[in-house]
């Protein structure tokens, strides 16, 4: 499970590099494009059977984040109904969000940018 979790990321990055390369796309854009095929391939129920195959490896890259906020919005959907979609992306990305809020704070405070 360790080395087909070290091959899926592995696979992502190598993938990534090779757009950034050969394109004109900022990391930005590729990030944001990694969000939207995790959401893309939650979707169609597919992420999920690489979480399966994968294992952890398969919730650390940026495509997880992608796969939790649909994941989290299609259920709070059933549950609730139309408004359970806005609701249900934050479950599953509430802690991420979060801690990226709290540490950016953080070290805005600690440190200083150079001009």
């Amino acid at each position: 499970m360790l080395f087909y979790s070290f091959l899926f990321c592995g696979m992502i990055c190598m993938m990534c590099q090779v757009v950034l390369d050969n394109t004109k796309l900022t990391p930005g854009h590729i990030t944001s494009l990694l969000v939207v095929l995790g959401a893309f391939l939650d979707f169609f129920h597919l992420y999920d059977w690489v979480i399966k195959v994968v294992g952890g490896g398969a919730q650390v890259p940026i495509l997880s984040f992608g796969h939790s906020l649909i994941h989290g919005a299609m259920v709070r959907a059933n549950d609730v109904g139309f408004m359970g979609i806005f609701m249900g992306m934050f479950d599953g990305t509430a802690v991420g969000i979060s801690v990226a809020i709290l540490f950016a704070c953080l070290f805005a405070f600690l440190f200083r940018s150079k001009d």
